[in-house]
C-alpha cells in the first residue's frame, strides 16, 4: 500500500508539469494559424525570374487590365503563366476568364492582360475583381520548373463611374 500513494503523487506531479508544456504548444500552434498566408514571390529566383500578379487597374468602360510583372535578372528566359480572373462575391466568386501566357523576358516587363467585366455581376454597386496566377520558368533544357502560385490584391469599384 505504500507504493500506491507514491504513484498518485508522481501522477499528480506529472500532470501539473504537463499543463505548462501543453499550454505553450497550443499557444504556439494558434499563433502559427493566425499568421496570414503569403505567396512567396522569390522562390523561383534560382531559375532567374520572379513573377507577381499585380492589382488590376480599371481601364474605363468595361475593360480591366489584369497586369503581371515579370523580372528576369540573369538574361532572357521563357516564362509560362496560367492566369485566372474572378469577380469577388460574398459566396462563391464569379469566374471571368483564363489565359495561358508564354513570354520570353529579359529584365523587367509588365504583361498586360485586358478583359471585359460585365457591369451586372453584382446587384448593387460596382464590381470587385482579382486574378490568380501559376507560373513556371523554362530551364536551360526547355523544361518548365515547378509551378508556383500568386494572387493579386482586389480592385474595388470597377465601373463605379458609369450609371446603370
Amino acid at each position: 500500500m505504500s507504493s500506491n500513494p507514491t504513484m498518485k503523487t508522481r501522477s499528480i506531479r506529472a500532470r501539473i508539469a504537463l499543463v505548462p508544456a501543453l499550454s505553450l504548444s497550443l499557444l504556439g500552434g494558434s499563433a502559427a494559424m493566425a499568421a496570414p498566408a503569403q505567396a512567396d514571390n522569390d522562390h523561383d529566383s534560382k531559375h532567374g525570374c520572379t513573377v507577381k500578379a499585380l492589382k488590376p487597374s480599371d481601364e474605363r468602360g468595361v475593360w480591366v487590365n489584369f497586369k503581371i510583372s515579370v523580372n528576369c535578372k540573369d538574361g532572357k528566359r521563357t516564362v509560362h503563366i496560367k492566369q485566372v480572373r474572378y469577380e469577388a462575391d460574398r459566396g462563391r466568386d464569379t469566374f471571368l476568364g483564363d489565359d495561358y501566357i508564354k513570354r520570353d523576358v529579359k529584365g523587367y516587363k509588365v504583361i498586360d492582360s485586358l478583359d471585359k467585366v460585365r457591369s451586372n455581376l453584382d446587384r448593387n454597386g460596382s464590381e470587385e475583381v482579382y486574378h490568380v496566377i501559376w507560373y513556371g520558368v523554362e530551364d536551360d533544357h526547355g523544361k518548365v520548373t515547378k509551378w508556383f502560385y500568386d494572387k493579386s490584391d482586389t480592385l474595388r469599384y470597377v465601373n463605379a463611374h458609369y450609371d446603370r
